[in-house]
Order: C-alpha cells, then sequence, then structure tokens
C-alpha cells in the first residue's frame, strides 16, 4: 500500500497516512462532499523509498531527501495517481507525519505545505520536499520538546485537488482563547487559508454561541448565513470525532471544504462530576491573586486548610463549587461576599449565570451553599467594633507578639520530631495556624477598615467632589508588612550603590548569589547585613507563596537581585521620600475632609468623620499581616519536609528531593513512615501534565460540561484601549515592562509601567521602581490594589490577556481613573 486514494477506509490509519491523512480519510468517508478529492503516499512508501537515503545520508538529512532522485517504479506511482486527478490539475502537497495531529500534540505548522502545484515533476518535487520537512529544525524541536521518538516518527504526504477559494480559514469548534467548548470560532480571509496562517492578511473573526459576533476585523468575507451553515459543518466533524476541532476550510462562493481536522489540545480541562450534573465552578487563584498551577502537595495543604470550602482541583489549579449557592438568596450572598472587592469580571460572570432561570431551577433543592462562612467571622467582627471605640493601635502589637509566639511553638515542636510525626504535627497545627488567620484582635479591625472605605469614599464625594478618596487616604499607612518588604529593598540598594565592586558582583552573581560571596567585595558590610535582615523578614516569601511548593527567597536568594539592582539605579533614599510623600497626601486630604465636615455638618460629624480617618489609617496596616504570618508557618513546615526528605534521597529511599511535592500528604505520611515507594512512573507523568497545565489560561468561572461563562466591563471604552478596572487613580504614560517572572525584574528602570499575570507580596519591592501597574486579575482589595494605592501609582487591573495584548516596550498610558490602558504609538 504505497498509494491510497483519500476515501480509502484503509488510509484512516494514523500509522499508514500520518496525523492529517488519516483524519482526511476519515472526514473522506463520513462527508464524502465535503473533502477535496486526491490521494496519499503512505508511510509503507516512506520506509521503502525515503528511509535508507535518511539512514546513509549523516546529519543533513533535510538537504538528502529533498535532493533524492526517487526510482522509475516509485516516480510513476506518483505521476500515474496524479494524472488520473485530471490534466495539469492544481493541486496541494501537504505533509503528514505520524506525530501530528494527535489528542496531545498537534504538531500544526511544524512540517511544510506547498499549494498550487501543477505538473507531475512538480508534485514529485513537493513530495520529496514534504519529506524532507521531516527533518526541518522546528520539527526536530518539536518533537524533542513533546517527547517523541525520532526513531520511531514516519512521514506520509496529502495530495488534494485545490479548490478555488474565494474565502478560507480556520474554525474551533470549542473557544481557544476563552476554552468555552460552547462557542464556535471562526477566522476567515479572502483567498486561500495559507494567508492567514502566514499572517499575511488578517481576518476577520467571529464567535458563535447563542448568537453571531463578529469580535474583529472590519470586511466581512462571508455572510452570518454562511457563518451558522460553516459552524453546523464544525459540530458534526466534532461529533465524528468525539472531541473538540481544529478545522481548516475553504469556500468556493458556493459550497464549504474540509481540508484538516484535527484535536484542539491547549484547551483548560474540565472538572470532573460524578452524577453528570451540570455544576458550577469559580477559580480561587483569580480571588487569591495567584494563578500559576499548584503542585499536589500544595493542593492537598490547601484542601486541609480549606475546612469551610471544598476545593476542587482543575488543571493544577484549585477551583470551589458554587452550584447550590445559585439557587437560594443565601448561597448568593454568599457567593457576592467572596467576589466583593476581588474581581469584577468573575462578579459579571456570575450575574450572567443568575440570569439563566430554567437552569437555577432545575439545581437540586435543599443545600443552600457548597461553602460556609467561617464560624470565627462573627466574633472577628464583635472585636472590630469593640476596638474601633477604643481607636488604640497599640493592639497591634499584642497581635504580632501572638503570632510570632505561635511559629515559635510549631519551629520548637517540629525541630523534635522525624519521619510520619511532622506530618501528624503539620496537620494539626494548620487548626492553630487557622485560629492564627482569624484572630478576632488581628482580622477584627481589618474587617472595620474594610467596611468603612464606602463611608469615606462617599464623604469624599459631598464634601470635596473627589471619587476614591480612600485612595489618598490609605497612602504610606504604617504597619504594612508587605510595603514594608520594598523599603528593605531599598536599603540593601543604598548600601550598596556607591561601592562599583558590591554592584559588580550583585550585577554578575545570578542563581549564584550567596552573601559570604558578597562579602568578599569591597565595601560590602552593610549590604550584606541588609541582606541577611532581609532574608530572616522575608526569606520565606515568593512569587505564588500560596504553593509550599514554589521556591521562597530564602531558598533562592538571587531572585531577589534583579529587583535590587533595578532599585539601585534610581536615587539614594528615593523610597524615603516617596513614603513621606504620600504621608503629607494623606494628612493633607484628611484635614481637607474634617475642615469641609465642620463647615458643612457641624462639629459634632466632623468628630465622628475624624475618628473614621483615623481608624481606617491605623488599621489598615494589617491588611497583609494574616498572609505574612501564614507564610512564615509555611516556611516552618517545608524546612522540615525537605529536611525529613533529603535524609531520605541519602539513604537511596526517594530519588529527589522535589518528587515530594508531587505527593499529597497522605502518601508523603506514608513514604516517611516508611510505608510507600514512590511511584516514580506516575510522578514524571504527573510532571508533564503540570507543565501543560502551566502554559493554560484558567477560566474565572467554568460549568463540569466544559462551558465556560466571561464576564465583561460595561462601559465605553476609547478605540484601541484595553478595559479594566481602576484600583489606584492617576495617570502614568511610560514603557511598558511585560514581566512574568520576578527575575526579569532588573529591566525596570523608573517611570516603566509593569505588565503582569498578577501579583502577590514578594512583588512588592518591584513597585519602588515603576510608574503605573498593569495586571491580568485583581480587583479593589487584592495586593496590587492596595500597593499601589498606598505607593500613589496609578493601576489597572483585571485586564484580559494584558500580557498578551501589550508587548514589551510598547508606549501605553494607563488611567487608573477610568480604567483604561491605551496605547500611544
Amino acid at each position: 500500500m504505497y498509494l491510497l486514494k483519500i476515501n480509502n477506509k484503509d488510509a484512516a490509519s494514523i500509522q499508514i497516512s500520518g496525523g492529517k491523512g488519516a483524519s482526511l480519510a476519515r472526514l473522506s468517508q463520513r462527508f464524502p462532499d465535503s473533502v477535496p478529492g486526491g490521494f496519499i503516499i503512505t508511510t509503507e512508501f516512506f520506509k521503502k523509498y525515503i528511509l535508507p537515503t535518511v539512514k546513509e545520508s549523516g546529519n543533513d538529512r533535510k538537504s538528502a531527501v529533498a535532493g533524492l532522485t526517487l526510482p522509475a517504479e516509485a516516480a510513476e506511482l506518483i505521476q500515474t495517481a496524479y494524472e488520473d486527478m485530471g490534466s495539469q490539475v492544481s493541486v496541494a502537497v501537504r505533509s503528514s507525519a505520524t506525530a501530528e495531529d494527535l489528542p496531545d500534540a498537534s504538531f500544526a505548522g511544524q512540517q511544510d505545505t506547498y499549494l498550487n502545484i501543477s505538473g507531475s515533476e512538480a508534485v514529485i518535487k513537493a513530495v520529496l520536499n514534504c519529506f524532507a520537512s521531516l527533518y526541518n529544525q522546528r520539527a526536530i524541536s518539536y518533537r524533542i520538546k513533546n517527547k517523541f521518538d525520532e526513531n520511531e516518527v514516519q512521514m506520509a504526504v496529502v495530495v488534494q485537488k485545490m479548490v478555488d477559494a474565494k474565502a478560507a480559514g480556520v474554525m474551533f469548534t470549542a473557544d481557544p482563547i476563552t476554552s468555552d467548548r460552547f462557542t464556535i470560532a471562526i477566522e476567515a480571509v479572502e483567498g486561500l487559508g495559507e494567508e492567514l496562517v502566514s499572517g499575511r492578511k488578517t481576518p476577520v473573526t467571529w464567535t458563535v454561541k447563542d448568537d453571531i459576533k463578529q469580535r474583529s476585523g472590519e470586511k466581512p468575507c462571508l455572510t452570518k448565513k454562511q457563518v451558522t451553515a460553516l459552524a453546523a459543518i464544525g459540530k458534526k466533524i466534532e461529533k465524528e470525532f468525539g472531541s473538540p476541532q481544529d478545522i481548516e476550510w475553504c469556500f468556493d462562493g458556493i459550497k464549504f471544504y474540509i481540508v484538516q481536522s484535527r484535536g484542539i489540545t491547549t484547551l483548560y480541562p474540565c472538572p470532573s462530576t460524578m452524577d453528570g450534573f451540570k455544576r458550577c465552578f469559580i477559580s480561587v487563584g483569580h480571588l487569591q491573586m495567584m494563578t500559576d498551577t499548584m503542585l499536589p502537595l500544595g493542593m492537598s495543604l490547601w484542601e486541609l486548610m480549606s475546612k469551610t470550602v471544598k476545593v476542587t482541583e482543575i488543571g493544577g489549579r484549585p477551583y470551589m463549587e458554587i452550584t447550590h449557592n445559585l439557587n437560594s438568596p443565601v448561597g448568593r450572598a454568599l457567593v457576592r461576599q467572596k467576589l466583593s472587592n476581588s474581581d469584577e469580571l468573575m462578579d459579571s460572570a456570575f450575574n450572567k449565570v443568575l440570569a439563566r432561570k430554567e437552569y437555577i431551577k432545575s439545581i437540586p433543592k435543599g443545600q443552600k451553599s457548597d461553602f460556609a462562612i467561617p464560624k470565627d467571622v462573627g466574633k472577628c467582627i464583635t472585636a472590630g467594633l469593640r476596638i474601633y471605640q477604643k481607636n488604640d493601635p497599640s493592639i497591634i502589637d499584642g497581635y504580632n507578639r501572638r503570632m510570632e509566639a505561635a511559629i515559635q511553638k510549631t519551629r520548637k515542636g517540629l525541630s523534635k520530631l522525624s519521619g510520619k510525626a511532622i506530618i501528624d504535627f503539620i496537620v494539626r497545627d494548620t487548626d492553630d495556624l487557622m485560629k492564627g488567620l482569624f484572630d478576632p484582635e488581628g482580622l477584627g479591625p481589618l474587617l472595620v477598615t474594610f467596611f468603612l472605605t464606602k463611608p469615606i469614599d462617599k464623604a469624599g464625594k459631598l464634601l470635596l467632589g473627589q471619587d476614591n478618596v480612600s485612595v489618598d487616604v490609605s497612602k504610606s499607612i504604617k504597619g504594612n508588612i508587605s510595603s514594608e518588604m520594598g523599603f528593605y529593598v531599598s536599603r540593601i540598594a543604598d548600601s550598596a550603590r556607591d561601592f562599583p565592586e558590591v554592584v559588580k558582583y550583585l550585577e554578575s552573581a545570578g542563581d549564584s548569589f550567596c552573601i559570604d560571596e558578597l562579602r568578599k567585595q569591597q565595601g560590602s558590610e552593610e549590604a550584606a547585613k541588609a541582606f541577611e535582615e532581609f532574608f530572616l523578614q522575608y526569606g520565606m516569601r515568593c512569587p505564588g507563596e500560596i504553593d509550599i511548593a514554589k521556591p521562597r527567597f530564602a531558598e533562592d536568594p538571587g531572585k531577589i537581585l534583579p529587583t535590587v539592582l533595578a532599585d539601585i539605579r534610581l536615587p539614594k533614599n528615593h523610597a524615603e521620600q516617596r513614603l513621606l510623600q504620600g504621608k503629607q497626601e494623606s494628612d493633607d486630604a484628611v484635614k481637607s475632609m474634617v475642615s469641609a465636615a465642620k463647615k458643612k455638618w457641624g462639629a459634632a460629624k466632623a468628630k465622628k468623620l475624624a475618628k473614621q480617618l483615623s481608624f481606617y489609617r491605623n488599621f489598615l496596616g494589617l491588611r497583609e499581616s494574616p498572609k505574612y504570618y501564614w507564610m512564615k508557618r509555611y516556611w516552618e513546615y517545608k524546612q522540615a519536609i525537605l529536611k525529613e526528605s533529603e535524609t531520605l534521597v541519602s539513604q537511596g529511599k526517594l530519588r529527589s528531593v522535589e518528587d515530594t511535592f508531587y505527593l499529597r500528604l497522605p502518601e508523603l505520611a506514608s513514604l516517611f513512615a516508611g510505608e510507600y515507594e514512590p511511584d516514580y512512573e506516575k510522578i514524571d507523568a504527573m510532571r508533564a501534565d503540570y507543565e501543560k497545565y502551566a502554559a493554560l489560561t484558567p477560566p474565572r468561572l467554568i460549568f463540569s460540561d466544559g462551558e465556560v461563562v466571561e464576564g465583561e466591563y460595561k462601559r465605553e471604552v476609547p478605540n484601541g484601549a484595553l478595559p479594566g478596572l481602576a484600583v489606584s487613580g492617576g495617570v502614568a504614560e511610560g514603557r511598558a515592562r511585560v514581566i512574568l517572572d520576578i527575575r526579569e525584574a532588573g529591566k525596570i528602570e523608573k517611570g516603566d509601567i509593569l505588565v503582569t499575570k498578577f501579583t502577590d507580596p514578594s512583588w512588592t519591592p518591584a513597585f519602588i521602581s515603576v510608574g503605573g501597574l498593569v495586571t491580568e486579575v485583581g480587583g479593589m482589595a487584592t495586593h496590587g490594589a492596595v500597593i499601589t494605592r498606598e505607593y500613589g501609582l496609578p493601576a489597572v487591573v483585571g485586564v484580559t490577556d494584558a500580557t498578551k495584548h501589550i508587548k514589551d516596550g510598547d508606549l501605553i498610558r494607563v488611567d487608573g481613573n477610568l480604567g483604561n490602558v491605551e496605547f500611544l504609538k
């Protein structure tokens, strides 16, 4: 079987026809009028006539195959099959490897395609070039990345009659941007689809769900009726293959033809449910400002701590179910409380789901919520109101002492333990950790500050005509442990800036940075002490820190160097000057409000407002403290786990310390007890899965059947601007610095706009240098919003795909008043 007609049932085998050829053969049998006719040069032909040359060619396999002269009988097979299609007919000659168009690896564009080829000699030449493209560098690199055995990959070639295309493009039967399995996305250009694939033409794009929406492009090359017809074909093809498809199509003005279909390999996984009922989930990561994956150990610990919420792992990330909340007033209120000030787009998506009355009616009655408010919240509110009456900030000192004492107790307890007892202790200790997070004298006054934000903003509007006056009031507040982290970094920079040898070492050290090596440089003593103080206070922090598996600054000290180096480029004492400026602006805002209140409302109401403002400034700094102490406790847990794991590695009972991160707590307990032998094949498979998950964008709201509901901002947006949520006032213009890893912070210069997916406390030092902030997730009360307000930086959060739309170096305007990001050039 060297050649097969494209509609031959034997051609539907990947091992015979390659991925593309097998898919087309299957479609040709199921939809014979929709697939252009042609033939497939099979892998048997490849093994007989091409592979011997490959084996003899040495390193330059591509050139050897492209320059090959086929034996007469082989050339005649191709010539005869081509001429049977008609005299001098134009054909498309397309590569079809056995390692392409697979369920988990598409190999799209890795091998070559040749269009409008006519004449048997030209066809044979194109066929040889297709075979040769199996050995181009990009295809080899892709196979290595996806762990395909180079010696097992074979090639077939598809030869099809060209369609005189008036329009062509691609269709995804699930939206590849949002992962919504209920939305079809179509891209089209006039003429050949190659114009789209090569990027020479910008497509018109549509989405088809409940209706047809034109997502981009100006002059449509298909009517709405034609788009609807094409979408219907797509759904039939998806049903045939049993999974969402990436389909290449062309249109001759009368009918649509399908020239390729492969599975979409980049969709976000669906939640798994036992009963088949359509269940609704929201992303915990968006609420926590950490949308990275969380490894199994971290997920297991998170689940243990989430005692009032059932956590579901989807795509390596934590989600929480809200199905039963949808059909009860109490349940809906609980969700709104969670989404309040956290993520406007998620709140918008939630409201869209609430509008689905028939679905909500179908939810089984009885259970009112899939989660509960922690019982200690009531105690915290009561304590907060009591503390408000006295307004004595010294109570914070007592809170800090209790938290530090609890950590000392944890450290002491773990120091005496080994084996399974370590995990048993951690499991018990998380109860005490949760008590600390809900300490009445810590969380209580903080909750009161949250309650005061709206009254203060309302007063600012009435008295001064100013929106969001709480932003000015909250600048340079005392006791914000995350803000102080930025000033610690500035102290390091100030102690190093004037010593060339120290700066040179910091610039070159990278991941090998070591304080002992730093001390060998002339003038380094103050800088070394500053680093030691930083790691003592903040060594347990890191990006994505709620996953215990993430490497902390103490484990990877070189990670903080780029931020230090960015600060070194700024003037000495600049951080202190910003702090003083913010304090002055806050004082001015408070004085203006109280003065205006006396004139407009009288002395009694002015006194009440002054107390609200004073309490707000005294206790808002607690905002970052619970998580700070949480991470200090995590660090004690991690050090104990790492120490025991290192012992097992030294004894030959564990392959590597990193393998423990792919075990859940019960598995780790059994491992430490000597009752469990790690399944390394399973661990390696999980590691590969998590690498794939890391590249995916997690939806804010997803149903168990794969439907994704997207939120939207309901306001007018300037043409070409990216909408988001304004969280810190002001307008900044500058160069965008798109940074996905804190290690890249060294390229930030004064006034640059930081553009990233999310920020958590470990990013705070980078804020010292920037002129504004843009993030993909976040809300009014999340980390980036709080710190930018305190630092007086314009910020817009919740900008969908900001790190994709904005390119590093773009000149942009961040409007922290209206919530827009505009491109200046």
